[in-house]
């Protein structure tokens, strides 16, 4: 599997980052030419990682997000969404459905979201030392290179 093409970037951990970051990671994935419904479901897990990190990493200021995205030569996409805020004491159990730590309007379903329209998600963190949320997907090809 080789690297076809790669970006990076850093943005605030404000509010209206997100909407900014959902869709410059959407711009990304428009090369593989996905269907509308698979640049929705990235969008939708890029849009929840984020969130995240402005929610609960940085909860007590702002804090830099550092999103970087891979596409490879077999069509799979593979975005990083890192922070350097509070980390995830426990990544089992806040990846269970309806588990939060802020409540509230918080409904506790960032994780499983990500889970639902991705082909894998991976989340790494370290208390104190921050998180990197790994999402992967599959574009499937529309058309024949060779035909």
């Amino acid at each position: 599997m080789e690297i076809v093409n790669k970006f990076s970037l850093n943005i605030l951990s404000r509010s209206a980052n997100e909407g900014f970051a959902r869709s410059t990671v959407a711009a990304f994935a428009s090369q593989l030419d996905p269907t509308l419904e698979e640049i929705n479901d990235i969008k939708t897990a890029v849009s929840e990682a984020v969130t995240n990190c402005i929610v609960h990493a940085y909860r007590e200021g702002l804090g830099k997000i550092y999103i970087t995205g891979e596409i490879t030569n077999t069509g799979v996409i593979k975005i990083k969404i890192r922070d350097n805020g509070c980390g995830i004491e426990n990544v089992s159990k806040a990846m269970e459905p309806l588990f939060t730590t802020v409540g509230g309007e918080r409904a506790g379903l960032g994780f499983a979201v990500m889970q639902s329209f991705m082909d894998s998600i991976r989340v790494r963190s370290r208390v104190g030392g921050g998180t990197t949320v790994t999402l992967v997907k599959k574009i499937a090809p529309r058309y024949s290179v060779n035909g």
